[in-house]
């Protein structure tokens, strides 16, 4: 008999590179800047030029070196040039090709990055010559104002950005000489990093940071521009390894010279069709002509561009439409997002790039699939990997046929997939819609070695479905005759029947290798049935009624006791009478956190001393269990998401348990897996009542007192409508405590009681908690405690009467 008392006292890199095809002069400088440094000519380490600083007259003076200066026959070998670094070619120019320019081209080519925004110069072009950091940025025809600055190495070789607002680094090897460039630019050579102007060593350089109120402004804030400062002023994602430098640079490359005149107008379903073909200049170029990243496809299931470009493994589109505010989670018709698009189809840079970009793998589609089931019943195990390293609580997630991820990867097949989501904790008996377990589908894809693993896993080989099918009965039925012969060799009942009263044998044709294989084996075991009849009796399949996520079982092997039905099985706390437990949703306190509540600024965390909940929902090893501390969960008033860390006990019971008949305690609860220390176990649920009406009743057996120091006192009791806690007993060594937890109403005089493991359980252990002193005061007049613990505090040699003294 279970009885309760009161126990409170108070970035990887994202972007693929991309080949640009160069011209003949584009070639020359490769060649030139190395043969420069060959024969010894100023290129970068020349400072003793004269320059004046722009804005002081029309005329800039600075020194120029043309392609005609240099000695056409100095020669340079590739060893030489394997071990010099590149130094930059800011002072050097080519000849203009010739030619009339546009427009366009007759605008200054400058790109200024100010801490990660972006914007163009507008000024006239005076001279045709181009001119560029380094051999690898293109060659760019540029204002007076910036021909100066790149000269005094104001451009950063590495991107070809002008670094003269904000913040980044500065060589000075000469003292009053500054060589500027960004912190991810600089040259490396054998893991060492060097200015990537003047080969300098770049940990001598500085961060240093210049106001926007530089004296030589590149973009007037008069003329923004008519086109690109809407693309370079649109929100960015982060420049840390989610975007990392190169793309940035291979990006605005491409803007450089995308923006021609426009000669045809584009319909906004081009961005769409761009995007899926992977057309980068024209998908820039859409974006920059206005047109909306988040435009639904008539015909393609309403999907986004950012939807196409996804499903295709089109990266580097996929930054520029997030770039141009492409909504990460977009559904289309199924209810599917980007990120499900690049699961499905197996592009896993793509997945990478949109989780670091914020993507959830949360959503479901109309089929309540998940990331992690597209790409489990695809078979795309890097993709699940990624999944699971970055969200592995959603690995037991169901759908709407009550399947997850590792169901998909059975049926179809998927062995090594299996494997791995069972190494990552996803649970074997979890049962969907019409009762089946993993080990049923294991034995309808005929997969021995799949469903051998399962039953590793504890998998209940004698779990039944509505139909009454064990997975014997499912194995038979398709004449898988590996998966029979593993099931008997465990001790499948040969006997065992269907709802249609039929055995495993009745399923299968007379005199076939699977009949021949289970009459042998009902053979055996007739011979040993008297033997057998003293094993454990299964009572219930779920004694919950369905109302708990997982089953619960109700076995008995000691007695003739059958399943406890003196008690209506509640999931929630209930009443019977009325209490004015407040719930009004204004009253509660609430966050408004848009990550998943597990920063410090989370108002639900604060109220708790801490969001204690790990990523995996369990309580941390530091956890005070003597007096554990009150936990405030996230409520629906809260801005945060339904799957948020701060959700926990709300979310019901996880853990597979059973309660069975004990030799000498009554009904009990044990684990049926091994369950880690911090684990939320289950809740103890029963009709609320007041202190006074407790005190009527005769049967105190199941009353947990709710002792708050806040208010009136009142009690769970559960004899008469409770859950799977009514049925736990009391240990000498616990292995749960029970924690006040507060989720949909903060009335301080009605905690939730949450039972966690206070240290690891291993499958097979009986689960309890210490009710106390105060309860055994009571109790041992009437009976002692059966634990068996050597460290019995309540036994009944520890409550035997003191004899009188007779000396």
């Amino acid at each position: 008999m279970s009885n309760v008392i009161p126990v409170f006292n108070q970035k990887e890199e994202s972007g693929a590179r991309m080949e640009k095809n160069r011209t003949a002069a584009d070639k020359k400088p490769v060649i030139l800047s190395e043969t420069l440094k060959a024969a010894k000519l100023p290129v970068a380490r020349n400072e003793s030029l004269t320059e004046v600083e722009p804005g002081e007259g029309s005329h800039v003076e600075y020194t120029e070196l043309t392609l005609d200066c240099v000695a056409a026959d100095a020669e340079v070998t590739e060893t030489d040039l394997a071990e010099e670094l590149p130094l930059c070619c800011c002072r050097m120019e080519t000849p203009h090709s010739g030619g009339s320019l546009s427009t366009l081209e007759q605008t200054c080519m400058a790109m200024e990055s100010t801490d990660g925004m972006l914007s163009r110069c507008q000024k006239r072009v005076m001279k045709q010559e181009m001119m560029r950091p380094s051999n690898t940025v293109h060659l760019l025809v540029l204002c007076e104002d910036h021909r100066a600055g790149m000269v005094k190495h104001q451009c950063c070789p590495g991107c070809g950005l002008f670094c003269r607002a904000g913040t980044f680094m500065e060589c000075r090897p000469y003292g009053s000489i500054s060589h500027r460039f960004h912190r991810d630019c600089a040259s490396i050579l054998k893991d060492l990093k060097f200015c990537p102007h003047c080969g300098e060593d770049a940990s001598r350089a500085k961060e240093v940071t210049v106001s926007n109120a530089d004296p030589s402004p590149s973009v007037p804030r008069s003329n923004p521009g008519p086109s690109l400062p809407t693309v370079a002023t649109l929100p960015s994602v982060p420049t840390t390894p989610a975007v990392p430098q190169i793309l940035r640079s291979i990006l605005m490359t491409f803007i450089h010279f995308s923006l021609k005149p426009k000669k045809v107008k584009y319909p906004t379903r081009q961005l769409y069709i761009s995007a899926k073909q992977g057309e980068l200049q024209k998908v820039i170029r859409l974006l920059v002509d206005g047109k909306d990243p988040n435009f639904l496809m008539e015909g393609q299931n309403k999907r986004t561009p950012l939807h196409a470009a996804a499903a295709e493994g089109h990266q580097e589109v996929c930054h520029m439409l997030v770039q141009a505010g492409a909504n990460l989670d977009m559904f289309d018709e199924e209810q599917r997002t980007p990120l499900m698009a690049a699961c499905e189809n197996s592009h896993l840079d793509t997945v990478k790039y949109l989780l670091r970009a914020g993507a959830a793998v949360s959503h479901k589609d109309i089929m309540g699939f998940t990331c992690l089931h597209l790409a489990a019943k695809l078979g795309h195990y890097d993709i699940v990997h990624h999944l699971l390293s970055k969200a592995s609580k959603y690995i037991n997630c169901q759908d709407d046929g009550g399947w997850t991820p590792i169901t998909w990867a059975i049926e179809y097949k998927h062995k090594e997939l299996v494997h791995l989501l069972l190494a990552k904790g996803a649970d074997v008996n979890i049962r969907d819609k019409e009762e089946n377990v993993c080990l049923h589908w294991a034995a309808l894809s005929g997969c021995d070695d799949v469903a051998q693993a399962l039953l590793d896993a504890r998998c209940d080989l004698n779990a039944v479905n509505v139909h009454g099918d064990s997975p014997l009965h499912v194995a038979v039925r398709e004449s898988h005759l590996e998966c029979v012969m593993l099931f008997l060799s465990r001790g499948a009942d040969v006997n065992q029947r269907n709802r249609d009263g039929e055995a495993a044998p009745d399923c299968c044709v007379y005199g076939s290798k699977v009949w021949t294989a289970l009459n042998a084996n009902k053979k055996l075991t007739d011979a040993r049935r008297g033997r057998d009849c003293q094993g454990e009796r299964v009572l219930s399949r779920d004694i919950s009624r369905g109302y708990e996520a997982v089953p619960i079982t109700c076995v008995n092997g000691v007695d003739s006791e059958p399943c406890p039905e003196n008690f209506k099985y509640i999931p929630d706390n209930c009443v019977t009478s009325p209490l004015n437990i407040d719930k009004d949703i204004t009253h509660l306190q609430h966050c408004s956190c848009t990550d998943d509540c597990s920063s410090s600024t989370c108002v639900c965390g604060q109220l708790s001393l801490r969001c204690w909940y790990d990523s995996e929902g369990r309580l941390p090893l530091d956890f005070c269990q003597r007096e554990p501390p009150v936990l405030f969960e996230c409520n629906h008033a809260c801005s945060c998401w339904r799957t948020c860390r701060n959700r926990v006990v709300q979310n019901g019971m996880r853990a597979r348990l059973q309660v069975f008949r004990t030799q000498k305690m009554g009904w009990g609860v044990r684990a049926m897996q091994d369950i880690p220390q911090g684990t939320f176990i289950c809740e103890y649920v029963g009709e609320i009542i007041t202190d006074a009406e407790a005190d009527k009743r005769e049967n105190d057996s199941f009353l947990f007192t709710l002792d708050n120091k806040v208010g009136d006192v009142h009690c769970i009791d559960a004899r008469l409508f409770g859950n799977i806690g009514r049925f736990i007993n009391h240990l000498c060594e616990p292995n749960v405590l029970a924690v006040r937890v507060f989720t949909m109403h903060q009335d301080l005089r009605f905690p939730r009681i949450a039972f966690f493991s206070s240290r690891p359980i291993k499958a097979g252990d009986q689960i309890g908690f210490d009710y106390g002193d105060h309860y055994w005061r009571v109790k041992s007049k009437f009976f002692s405690c059966h634990c068996g613990s050597l460290k019995c505090r309540h036994s009944a040699s520890k409550t035997l009467p003191s004899q009188p003294d007779t000396t």
